[in-house]
């Protein structure tokens, strides 16, 4: 979100402590964000310290992507993997709080490098899922209650 954003509530780096308030949100919906930012434990933790007791983070990364050479490109720092999403939230949530969902196969994933919208291909060939070519990495964190 950009600082001259007069729509944007919140401005900044969520890897910066305090930049949210603590115990604040109910459910926080952070798409195709955390690759950006470079401390992105700090972030995690910040999320997780922004959330009420029971509230529930829907986070997304990608996966298979190309890089940004525009506007994010000076701040596309990390690729992630099922694997690591699992480990980096369990740190911070617990193992019980935590749904890692995965999506994409090899067409999904060619498609989207090549730019080809979802409406441009037959949809049935995205659905299957190939655990080697993971393209979206979707993530379900809830705080626990206190």
């Amino acid at each position: 979100m950009h600082p001259g954003n007069l729509q944007a509530t919140i401005v900044g780096d969520l890897a910066e402590p305090g930049l949210l308030p603590d115990n604040s949100f109910d459910c926080m919906i952070i798409t195709q964000t955390l690759q950006l930012i470079f401390d992105f434990r700090a972030a995690i933790t910040g999320l997780h310290e922004a959330l009420k007791p029971g509230g529930v983070l829907l986070l997304t990364v990608p996966s298979i992507s190309q890089l940004d050479v525009g506007e994010a490109g000076s701040t596309w720092y990390w690729t992630f993997t099922p694997l690591s999403m699992m480990r980096m939230f369990c740190e911070e949530f617990g193992s019980a709080a935590i749904t890692v969902d995965v999506f994409g196969n090899v067409f999904a994933a060619t498609a989207f490098l090549q730019g080809v919208a979802a409406e441009e291909v037959d949809c049935a060939k995205l659905q299957p899922y190939d655990p080697a070519y993971p393209v979206v990495i979707a993530v379900r964190a809830q705080k626990a209650q206190v």
